[in-house]
């Protein structure tokens, strides 16, 4: 995943030179923000009190969005696609396989524990108004994109790494349906995104061994780079 990061991460530092059109050519039929990759960071809104976030818990998604602009002038549209995610959320909360699912419980201190996380990858479907002061021949403009995005969780893990051993298993606890509003704004290349979801990470009723009920709200903030 590291590696995914590192060429993420590249590629966006030449992305402006890629979005660039250099075409004298005008087109009044022109469509805009097509293709999207962004970064975020993943806080965790609404979790129990004993629950920490822990390291970078990080969010890639890359997709396509079909724009459909609703005004002569195309300043405004509707975006609907289709795009990837993967998601990693960072905390003290430790899951174990046991006979009859799952267990949840805080992670103990004397396990020297390097990283420890549960991670999401799902399949989403953006759906945006648009609202920006492009025109045919100006490549650098404001934007103001919001709308929901719809997902499901196409496979999801928890992974605990110490000093001693590697633990690694696939988790079936999650919420495979998700949902959130969004919200995308910038000038040119560089545009801030914000996820806000409505449902809950993991299914209702699960408890940490506390007794605590285990409820994890998801809110990613980031960027969001967008080309054509």
């Amino acid at each position: 995943m590291r590696d995914c990061l590192i060429t993420l991460i590249a590629f966006l530092l030449i992305l402006p030179l890629v979005a660039q059109d250099t075409s004298p050519e005008v087109d009044s039929e022109y469509l805009e923000d097509q293709f999207y990759v962004g970064l975020t960071y993943n806080f965790i809104l609404n979790k129990p009190e004993v629950v920490n976030q822990q390291n970078l818990s990080y969010g890639l998604q890359m997709g396509f969005i079909k724009d459909l602009p609703l005004n002569p002038g195309r300043t405004t549209g509707l975006g609907i696609g289709i795009g990837y995610a993967v998601n990693s959320y960072y905390t003290n909360l430790q899951v174990s396989e046991v006979v009859d699912g799952f267990e949840y419980s805080l992670l103990e201190s004397d396990l020297d524990t390097k990283r420890n996380k549960v991670e999401t990858h799902l399949i989403e479907f953006p759906m945006e108004i648009r609202f920006r002061n492009s025109t045919p021949t100006e490549y650098k403009f404001w934007r103001f994109y919001a709308g929901a995005k719809l997902g499901y969780v196409v496979g999801a893990r928890a992974k605990t790494v110490t000093n001693d051993n590697k633990n690694s298993f696939y988790v079936t606890d999650i919420e495979n349906f998700r949902y959130g509003l969004t919200a995308n704004f910038g000038y040119n290349t560089f545009n801030i995104h914000i996820y806000y979801a409505l449902n809950n990470l993991f299914n209702e009723g699960l408890q940490l061994n506390s007794g605590e009920d285990l409820t994890f709200t998801p809110l990613r903030i980031g960027l969001i780079f967008y080309i054509l």
